[in-house]
């Protein structure tokens, strides 16, 4: 019989983090409390460190990835219309 993963939720990570962050209390006395690795508290740590520094940039991680993506998309249109305007020149001799 297999155990199942453990998954905890957005909320409980982030009250977690902040309890670390804060540092009234050591990770081995959060994890005695919540029950979850001090390993595990360390990342969620710094991820919420790392979430902080980008939250007053304007753009999110989400965003820019969306921004690289369409960046892509568009420089790949640009290529194949140059190519499509290549061979019609050279279809009509223009060239």
């Amino acid at each position: 019989m297999t155990k199942q993963r453990k998954r905890y939720t957005a909320e409980f990570k982030a009250k977690v983090a902040l309890a670390a962050i804060r540092g009234e209390q050591s990770v081995n006395q959060l994890s005695a409390i919540y029950g979850v690795h001090p390993n595990q508290i360390g990342i969620w740590k710094r991820q919420a460190q790392e979430a902080v520094k980008t939250a007053f940039n304007g753009t999110s991680a989400r965003g820019q990835k969306a921004d690289e993506q369409l960046k892509e998309h568009l420089y790949s249109q640009i290529g194949q219309l140059k190519v499509e305007l290549d061979w019609l020149k050279k279809k009509s001799g223009l060239l």
